[in-house]
């Protein structure tokens, strides 16, 4: 059983590049896998190992400028749910593409999961997903709107094209953990949106601390690990990846005549060309090869975690 936590911190780090290598140390010395990222606005990321090897790291955090009060939630996993170790630079620890956005400066109000239900079933409330559309795709709020961005990129220029359907109402925003929620709430915020909610620690915390039969919400929780989806008590969900447009899909969905290990599935059978195929069965074909030879190539079991 492996312990897997996902956890966020917005501070100020003069020189993140100076912090990698000795989070990647003790990564390794513990046995943590998955990913975390590295900005002037903070860390970000999911790992996962044995509880002792997640605590070190998490003691490890508590030490960097600011996160003296970090917070994180764990789940677990049956198997290792990332091959490998990546500590990332980057510009943004979630890429919004929006320079002046501050979640250190302000936020929305914070809504406990407890709370939840009752907010975003209020008529003057209009409920909003950030995510992806392909994690929208296999679960979601009863009665929330999806913006089928591909990227929170577009959040933004989403937004600025939809505001009038919002004039008189108050706005409740959730996520998966959270992060998203810190920079949409202050974005909003900057755009004169007064009344700003969002829920507190995201679908994961809900699905942790709400008991199904209260829940409203429907369907599986993507996840951007192994498990590829969670659902109430965060137990792993039925998804599988495609490999090749890493959406998540169900096992009944390799029975389908678009389905070919690795190369394709019916989501994007038709966004790729014959040459991006002919490349993904030579992916596959390596990947048997060192399988055969008890190696695991590089590319097995990849996630798209940033």
């Amino acid at each position: 059983m492996f312990t897997v936590c996902a956890l966020y911190h917005f501070t100020r780090f003069d020189d993140p590049a100076a912090l990698r290598a000795p989070l990647l140390e003790v990564c390794r010395d513990q046995a943590v896998t998955g990913t975390l990222l590295l900005a002037h606005e903070g860390i970000n990321g999911t790992v996962a190992g044995p509880q002792a090897g997640v605590d070190a790291l998490l003691d490890h955090i508590r030490m960097l400028p600011g996160c003296a009060d970090i917070e994180w939630k764990l789940s677990t996993a049956q198997d290792r749910p990332f091959a490998r170790m990546k500590v990332r630079v980057k510009k943004e620890i979630v890429t919004m593409g929006q320079p002046d956005v501050d979640p250190k400066a302000s936020v929305g109000h914070y809504v406990d999961p407890a709370d939840w239900n009752a907010l975003i079933q209020s008529p003057d409330v209009a409920v909003i997903d950030t995510r992806n559309d392909y994690e929208v795709a296999i679960g979601t709020f009863d009665g929330a709107l999806d913006p089928k961005t591909e990227t929170f990129r577009e959040f933004p220029a989403w937004w600025e094209a939809n505001k009038d359907r919002f004039h008189n109402k108050r706005i409740a925003m959730f996520c998966t953990g959270g992060i998203r929620c810190e920079k949409s709430t202050n974005y909003l915020m900057s755009q004169g949106v007064e009344d700003v909610y969002h829920l507190k620690g995201g679908i994961l915390k809900y699905l942790e601390e709400v008991p199904q039969k209260d829940s409203t919400w429907q369907g599986e929780c993507f996840v951007f690990d192994g498990r590829v989806s969670v659902g109430h008590g965060l137990v792993e969900g039925p998804h599988i990846l495609c490999h090749a447009c890493r959406h998540p899909i169900l096992p009944t969905d390799q029975e389908r005549p678009e389905y070919e290990h690795g190369v394709s599935c019916h989501l994007c059978i038709d966004q790729t060309s014959d040459e991006d195929k002919a490349r993904f069965r030579e992916r596959q074909k390596q990947i048997a090869l060192a399988a055969a030879r008890g190696e695991r190539h590089l590319h097995a079991d990849a996630i798209d975690d940033t």
